[in-house]
């Protein structure tokens, strides 16, 4: 039995190897959606099975769960080909083997120990453009994948240590961006060359008996904790459901369904009552399905370490049919807001079995909004971003305003970067008074975003949510405001006709996007607010005078906590 002190050593030693990685990746990427807003990912796996065995600290959680599914999948082929040596490195973007969408690509290294696998190293990261209808990928009316960019199956980069550059000019010829391609390919290398070295040194300092029995220590008191946080919960069953706006083909809502069983120290996430999948691009792999709900039950039980332990006392039922668990060529380019969903049906469930551990729901959409055109020279121009909004208030506290979604540590890319990369200017950036959710503890703000054009023309495309139902609250506390989307064009301001779903729409010079992004969700009976609080809110413009009126009346309770 390996001792704590040891334990906990090498438990940070490792997580040091994989951030090191992510740090390795974030200042070397050419795209700021790596390079800015940190969507990306590096950890260690189980050799065997694929399992997470240490993932990095800033990069996106959903990819602990999903990137799991991506190594076996690279397991497989390895398998079924009978050519794995040391040296080579896979690199594919099936989002029906390894989860989330198109621009994630992964990169994964099996490490060599002696002429023995040891283990696999790998990386995902959001590449600028990977071809597709449209620029930056988000596509909101395809109905097959190859609408939505250029498909590639685990395929070897190296073999035995050497590139193979017709693999990487085939990944330029489909990008409209081929030189931020490059760049993101090669710093997600050089972050796998960076965790090899480091791991060779922890290996060569502590042997690898060692570390090997601390990887199933760390796996097995993960397991072991989570069992015991559900033990403490209450027997039952418990039923949460909440809308998609659309599927960008037809303008009727789609359901998320869970019902979430407590059976002693295990749990089973029954989505039957999902919707069926759908003709547009919110479907998403059973893979992606379950990494959702792993970020959601770590913000959850949050002493739980991070691995592939914590999904051992959990059952998932999803069923083959469902927008949950689709199969090529269905399309899921807008994965992001599918899970964004899932997180918040769970959220929801554990406000009635746990309340203590739960919060309102998040804004519950990123926003993805492209803009592309040619400039003067001729050259191409794509910008693609995200965008934030509010978090769901607590049980401790107030919702966090302006961050980013819930299912990563990324940062909002700055507006200096999105400027100086892009013809673009941002007349506003600004907080939204009266988005958050009422509550004992109100729902964080969402923001206000006005984007105005510099070159002659562009063309807009928005992948987004939230348009028609908003973020709810829990333990009585209310819906946070909805999303909003206006363009401007020669004869006035438009909305879009799937409110949040649009594509090629035209632009000209000195005409402006208006972008309002939802608030949080509340937790608790806005009565229970304290006036103190509300006064504050007032004072700093979060709330205004009638939006205070609306949502608690005549002040609250008088409370001054």
């Amino acid at each position: 039995m390996i001792d704590p002190v040891t334990l906990a050593v090498l438990k940070g030693r490792l997580e040091q190897i994989a951030d090191e990685m992510d740090a390795t990746l974030f200042r070397s990427a050419f795209n700021p959606i790596i390079a800015e807003a940190h969507d990306a990912s590096h950890g260690l796996y189980h050799r065997d099975t694929g399992e997470t065995l240490i993932q990095g600290k800033s990069g996106l959680p959903v990819f602990v769960g999903a990137m799991s599914f991506a190594v076996k999948a690279v397991i497989d082929v390895a398998a079924r080909d009978g050519d794995l040596a040391d040296g080579d490195v896979y690199i594919f973007n099936d989002p029906y083997d390894g989860g989330t969408h198109l621009s994630d690509f992964k990169l994964v290294r099996p490490y060599f120990r002696d002429g023995e696998l040891f283990c696999y190293l790998a990386s995902v990261g959001h590449w600028h453009d990977v071809g597709g209808n449209v620029p930056g990928n988000y596509n909101p009316v395809a109905t097959e994948c190859f609408q939505e960019g250029m498909l590639i199956p685990p395929v070897k980069l190296f073999a035995a240590g050497e590139m193979r550059r017709d693999v990487v000019r085939i990944l330029q010829a489909n990008s409209r961006l081929p030189g931020s391609l490059y760049g993101d390919l090669n710093g997600q290398i050089n972050a796998l060359d960076l965790g090899v070295q480091r791991l060779t040194a922890l290996l060569d300092e502590y042997g690898d008996k060692v570390v090997t029995e601390a990887l199933a220590e760390l796996k097995d008191r993960a397991a072991r904790l989570m069992r015991s946080n559900i033990a403490e919960l209450p027997d039952g069953t418990y039923a949460a459901e909440d809308w998609l706006d659309n599927d960008g083909i037809t303008d009727d809502p789609l359901r998320i369904g869970l019902t979430v069983t407590i059976a002693g120290d295990e749990m089973t996430l029954d989505f039957s009552n999902t919707a069926p999948a759908c003709a547009g691009p919110v479907n998403i792999a059973r893979s992606t399905a379950i990494a959702s709900c792993y970020v959601a039950l770590k913000h959850i039980f949050q002493d739980v370490p991070a691995n592939a332990g914590v999904l051992d006392p959990i059952t998932f039922v999803i069923p083959d049919d469902s927008l949950l668990s689709v199969t090529a060529p269905k399309p899921v380019g807008g994965y992001t807001e599918t899970i964004l969903r899932v997180i918040d049906v769970v959220f929801q469930a554990f406000g009635q079995i746990a309340p203590e551990r739960s919060n309102g729901c998040a804004y519950g959409t990123i926003n993805a909004l492209s803009l592309a055109g040619h400039r003067k020279d001729g050259r191409r121009w794509v910008m693609f971003s995200f965008f934030g909004g509010g978090h769901g208030g607590n049980p401790v506290g107030d919702g966090l305003n302006h961050g980013n979604a819930p299912i990563s540590t990324a940062t909002i890319p700055p507006v200096e970067i999105l400027e100086a990369a892009y013809p673009v200017k941002f007349t506003q950036w600004a907080l939204r008074p009266d988005s958050g959710g009422a509550g004992r503890h109100r729902g964080g703000l969402g923001a206000v975003y006005e984007i105005e054009l510099l070159e002659e023309e562009a063309d807009v495309f928005l992948f987004a949510e939230r348009g028609k139902y908003a973020p709810q609250g829990i333990a009585g506390g209310g819906a946070a405001a909805a999303n909003r989307f206006v363009y401007e064009q020669d004869d006035g301001d438009h909305e879009l006709p799937f409110v949040s779903k649009g594509v090629g729409i035209k632009i000209s010079k000195g005409q402006r996007l208006h972008l309002e992004t939802p608030g949080g969700g509340g937790y608790g009976n806005a009565s229970e607010r304290a006036t103190d609080d509300i006064a504050r809110d007032i004072r700093l413009g979060y709330l205004t005078d009638t939006g205070a009126r609306e949502d608690y009346g005549d002040g609250g309770s008088g409370q001054t906590a």
